[in-house]
């Protein structure tokens, strides 16, 4: 395959690789937009239990008040029937008495049974509410479960488009570029930029001039070996504007340094002791 070619080929999978990741990033962060109703629901639901389990001690202490006023109001009917019967002033002091505590007992009673059954008629209200709140949370949480379910799907119906076109496309071109291809486009969405007189247009880098006229040449795939992207020379109007000293370009920032740090991605031979110019690799397009 010719240089040209193969660079067409890779400009033209370039666009492929980045519409796929585009995706891919897209797919995986959908999920993430139901994060925060499903988490509403979990909190409504669990709130609800909470209040469900107040509830329900309410109940019982309004049926154990039910149960104490019903023995009230039975002793205090019991004295008030006895007062017939008694034939002494001793007897009705005590019965008396008796219908007296029952009476007052009677009254405690019937005071806290209604404010228990205030109180419990409350929570149930609340509970009414609750309920509602929480079915129509679900009924959200599902709509959007299900138009995401929808969008992911209709997302990987066009992943596998992709990938049919990516697999195309990489024929006839070597594994270890492709590879190469595919971090630095996971990276940055541009994995093929201009060299410039003797300047990466991607990185702004300025080149060692051996290498630069390489890449001029065009006759095998050159990687930057600052930032790993492919070159391809391009005349420049103005050439003067592309030469940049080392000290004026070379700062953290504008030299990528996601893929700096990627050993992986660098063409460089480590030894520091032979010519810039020899140090860079590249991988032939012809081997």
């Amino acid at each position: 395959m010719q240089m040209s070619d193969e660079l067409e080929k890779l400009k033209g999978l370039q666009e492929i690789l980045a519409r796929k990741y585009e995706i891919e990033a897209k797919v995986e962060e959908l999920p993430k937009t139901l994060d925060g109703s499903t988490e509403s629901l979990d909190r409504f639901k669990k709130e609800y239990i909470e209040k469900n389990g107040l509830y329900e001690e309410k109940k019982d202490i309004v049926a154990q008040l039910r149960a104490e006023l019903d023995e009230a109001q039975r002793k205090r009917e019991e004295g008030e029937k006895g007062m017939d019967a008694i034939s002494t002033h001793r007897e009705y002091e005590i019965l008396e008495r008796q219908i007296s505590e029952a009476q007052a007992v009677e009254d405690i009673k019937r005071r806290e049974l209604q404010k228990e059954e205030k109180s419990l008629a409350e929570l149930n209200d609340l509970l009414k509410s609750e309920e509602d709140l929480i079915a129509s949370t679900e009924k959200d949480v599902k709509e959007a479960r299900e138009n995401l379910d929808r969008e992911i799907a209709e997302y990987n119906r066009t992943l596998e488009e992709l990938k049919a076109k990516e697999s195309e496309m990489s024929e006839g071109i070597d594994s270890e570029t492709i590879i190469k291809f595919q971090r630095i486009i996971k990276r940055n969405r541009k994995g093929i930029v201009a060299v410039k007189g003797n300047v990466c247009d991607g990185c702004h880098m300025v080149l060692p001039a051996q290498f630069a006229n390489e890449v001029h040449h065009g006759e095998k795939i050159l990687f930057c070996p600052y930032c790993s992207r492919i070159l391809f020379y391009e005349e420049s109007a103005d050439t003067e504007e592309n030469f940049y000293s080392l000290t004026d370009t070379a700062s953290a920032d504008e030299t990528d340094e996601d893929l700096l740090e990627d050993e992986d991605l660098i063409d460089i031979d480590g030894d520091s002791t032979e010519d810039t110019d020899a140090s860079v690799k590249s991988l032939d397009y012809e081997s």
